[in-house]
């Protein structure tokens, strides 16, 4: 059994079946899974906050449909660019600490912001406050850096898609919180989701001091940074995460302009529906780990980014014709499959670099100690470009109605999006390798059969 100190488990073995089984491993991961999972979903909500805060800004604002659409890409942007960081504060302060500071943050911008959400405040306030919340996209990534530590890679889609789909959540609840308050108090009236989130974000923090640990055998290593940025395999993942969660972050925080844009929505009636798709992609990521464990992350992703462009097609088609009953389940369906394929894709991270590992020659511990190495790492990369992909959906959004008044346009660019990761998918991770041996070094980087376990 670990030897504790404090808060700090010294060792850590979780590929140790017996000690996971019997010697209580995989009851203190489920410990801090629960409480990261509570954290992460506040975070999320906060982060996604302007996606709600843009439905309460009436003509008395003063803000254009462009103008809200690069508001809510702002927290976008911010959130991206702090998961870099944030993937490197676990190690540096520990899980359950920084799990701690980081939920405190979350009190900046949401006090920020209670003071400033009023008719007449100037548009680039508005940015810098919006800006702001960006620190809850952050806690993703020092989230699921910390969570990864903690499970064996037989259990890491579940895992980490328990830990992601219960954050993402967060972006549902606080468009449904939304929703309550614009159709009792009224659209007036932004400051009670405020009053909501502060004295939760206090509780999350207490719980992670009274319930979270941290790891001695977390430790920043540059090097494992380095070998990651260097690695194509971090890259490409990052491309095939932009598909998967940029879609999810974006189409979530823009969802509820689109419907007031393009269809005349109010915002009663686009609250009443911006929250189904983000619930459901956030209750299906975990699902998308758990496909990925038992077929191969690589396979469903495949499949998955295939299923996103048939949909995409769906909406194209609605957006034309100005169809609602034909735009809703075809846009709802996207961000289903887009939680279906965050789980996917983000399991594959650490079986690319087990299979690497198994590559040069190294077995068991050894070789999952080196997966853990460089996927820990690469998390935050491939988070943080995945994040920025949602800045890309709204300025791709602001820019197709600021020009043509439809969403059109930039729907037909994410179909062909959606098209280029399923044949770097194919191409990468399930093609077989001509004239070299499946699984070896040299193979590894341009496709190989034992990458569709993954």
């Amino acid at each position: 059994m670990s030897r504790w100190t404090g808060r700090w488990i010294e060792q850590w073995d979780p590929e140790d079946e017996r000690f996971w089984n019997e010697g209580g491993g995989k009851r203190i991961a489920l410990r801090n899974l629960v409480f990261s999972v509570l954290s992460e979903h506040i975070g999320f909500s906060i982060w996604s906050l302007w996606s709600v805060m843009v439905l309460f800004m009436g003509p008395e604002y003063h803000v254009d449909p462009a103008g809200k659409f690069f508001l809510v890409a702002m927290p976008t942007l911010v959130g991206g660019v702090l998961r870099v960081p944030y993937t490197f504060a676990v190690a540096k302060f520990g899980g359950r600490n920084w799990t701690i500071v980081s939920a405190l943050m979350l009190l900046v911008p949401t006090v920020t912001a209670s003071f400033v959400m009023k008719p007449g405040v100037s548009y680039g306030t508005l940015m810098l406050v919006a800006a702001l919340t960006g620190v809850g996209g952050g806690n993703f990534a020092s989230s699921m850096t910390n969570i990864n530590s903690f499970y064996p890679l037989r259990e890491k889609g579940w895992a980490l898609g328990l830990n992601a789909g219960g954050g993402n959540i967060g972006v549902a609840a606080i468009q449904l919180i939304g929703l309550l308050v614009i159709a009792t108090a009224g659209a007036t009236h932004p400051r009670v989701i405020l009053a909501v989130y502060i004295p939760l974000i206090v509780v999350a923090a207490a719980l992670s001091a009274l319930y979270m640990d941290n790891l001695t055998t977390v430790k920043n290593d540059t090097g494992a940074a380095i070998d990651a940025a260097k690695d194509p395999h971090t890259w490409i993942m990052a491309v095939l995460y932009i598909g998967t969660f940029g879609s999810f972050i974006g189409y979530s925080f823009a969802f509820g302009l689109v419907l007031q844009n393009q269809f005349g929505r109010t915002p009663l009636h686009a609250a009443y529906l911006t929250f189904i798709g983000p619930l459901l992609g956030s209750l299906i990521r975990p699902l998308g780990g758990r496909l990925a464990d038992r077929f191969g992350g690589a396979r469903i992703s495949l499949w998955n980014f295939l299923g996103m462009a048939a949909a995409t097609g769906v909406v194209v088609v609605a957006s034309q014709q100005k169809s609602l009953g034909l735009f809703l389940p075809g846009f709802i369906a996207l961000f289903v499959l887009s939680g279906l394929g965050n789980g996917s894709t983000f399991k594959m991270i650490p079986g690319i670099f087990q299979k690497k590992a198994e590559a040069k020659g190294l077995t068991g511990e050894a070789a999952a100690a080196h997966g853990r190495r460089l996927s820990g790492a690469s998390m935050g990369l491939i988070g943080a470009v995945g994040a920025l992909g949602g800045v890309g959906i709204n300025l791709a959004f602001r820019e197709s109605f600021l020009n043509s008044h439809s969403g059109t346009p930039a729907f037909v660019s994410f179909l062909a999006y959606y098209a280029v990761c399923f044949a770097v998918t194919w191409a990468v991770y399930l093609r077989r390798a001509g004239g070299a041996a499946a699984g070896t070094e040299q193979a590894a980087p341009t496709g190989a059969a034992a990458y569709a376990e993954v």
